[in-house]
Order: structure tokens, then sequence, then C-alpha cells
């Protein structure tokens, strides 16, 4: 839903502001003093992309302290992200060498230690964290390459940063879920740490009917009643009498 408003929002030509460049090209597409910086982008990693390496990590079964750790590390790569983006000056290099480093780092954590959790886990754990973990590695370390060559050196169109940016976010969110699930399909939420419950299976929830059909006069019938009377449908006991 989030990465959706987004992409309404850039396809609309909205979310974005004009900032001047630092290289000025000949190519005609590229020409001009300004160049669109679509800042709604970051909106939409700021919020997804914790969610995604929340999946990931919880797969492999890491500590709840690396995990928010590694989403931190996550929000400071974006925000420079965005931060150079803004910026006109060849500052802005700076701010991509910090995302460079965080994301460096996250790296590291997918293809390392969190690999060796998910084996740990299981085979069948290891090897959904090893399709969806090398696919967001591989695919995460291309965001970089659009930057440098999209809002960083204004050496290609907005039009085609629209394209190389779409493409990348719809391997690493759309296909990306898609292995998840295929991958989780037949692992057990309860090796996770995740204790959910299906509402038809809760005992309590079983426990309330039959309390709440007691406090309406359903199956209060004594032996008595039993012998001295006739049952209804309704579960009352009416006299024979």
């Amino acid at each position: 839903m989030v990465a959706a408003i987004a992409y309404f929002s850039m396809a609309s030509n909205l979310g974005w502001t004009p900032i001047d460049v630092e290289f000025r090209r000949n190519n005609p597409v590229v020409r001009g003093v300004n160049r669109e910086i679509f800042y709604v982008r970051y909106i939409d990693w700021v919020i997804t992309t914790p969610l995604l390496l929340l999946d990931l990590l919880l797969t492999a079964g890491m500590p709840w302290s690396t995990v928010l750790f590694v989403i931190l590390v996550d929000e400071v790569m974006i925000v420079t992200g965005l931060v150079g983006a803004l910026v006109k000056s060849s500052y802005k290099w700076g701010y991509f060498a910090f995302g460079c480093a965080a994301l460096a780092y996250i790296v590291w954590e997918l293809v390392w230690t969190a690999r060796k959790y998910a084996n740990n886990m299981g085979s069948d754990m290891g090897k959904c964290f090893f399709m969806c973990g090398t696919l967001t590695a591989v695919i995460w370390i291309l965001y970089p390459v659009s930057w440098g060559v999209c809002e960083g050196g204004n050496v290609i169109a907005p039009d085609s940063e629209a394209i190389f940016y779409g493409t990348l976010d719809f391997i690493a969110k759309p296909v990306f879920g898609a292995l998840l699930i295929f991958g989780h399909r037949n692992i057990d939420p309860g090796r996770l740490g995740l204790h959910l419950r299906d509402y038809d299976e809760d005992p309590a929830v079983h426990d309330n009917e039959k309390k709440q059909q007691s406090s309406d006069g359903y199956g209060t019938s004594t032996a008595t009643d039993v012998a001295t009377g006739v049952i209804n449908g309704d579960g009352h006991v009416h006299s024979a009498v």
C-alpha cells in the first residue's frame, strides 16, 4: 500500500522538488540547471525497507537487539540518501558515503551473521533465508548505482530513473514477498518464536462460548429437571404436567 501510494504520487508528477545539479550535461534529456528529486520515494523506503529486513531477520531467528539495530542502520541509510539527493554541492557524496557504509553493514549481516543463524534453525529455514537474503543483498547493492547515475551524477533522465528504481523496487518487494511466502509455506511460526493463534482452535474462545451459553440457560438442566420435566429444543426444562 505504501509503495502504491508513492508510485501513484510519482506517476502524477507529485512528491518532488527541483534541486540544482552539480554536474551539467550536454545530453538534451538531462540538460539544465535543475533536476527533479522525488523525495516521496524515500518516504516509501523509510517505511517499507525496515519491514523487509524484519521479515528476513525473523526468518533467520536473529536476536531482537540485532534486529532493531539493523533496522536503525537501515533508516540511517535511507535518510542519508535523501539528504544527499537534496544537497546541491559535492557534499552530497559525503552523505552518499555514509549511506554506502550503512548498506555494507546491512549486507554483511545478511550474508554472514544472519545466514549462520538461519542454518542453525534447520535446512528449510536456511534455504528460505538463502533465497530471500541473497535476492535482497544483490538488489540492494544496485540502489547506490542507481543513485550515482540519477540524483548524484545526473547521468540519466528522471524518466529512466523511474524505470531503474521501479525495476529494483519490483524485485525487492513483490518478488521478494512471493519468495518469502513460498519459503514459509511449511514452516511453523512457533519455530521463529511467533506464537500465533487460530480463532477456531483457541481454547479460550470455546470456553467463553460455553460460559455464554450457560448464562443464557443452555445446558443447565439438572438430573431432577430431566426426571420431572421435558427439555424443549431451546434447552429449557418445561413441566411434563
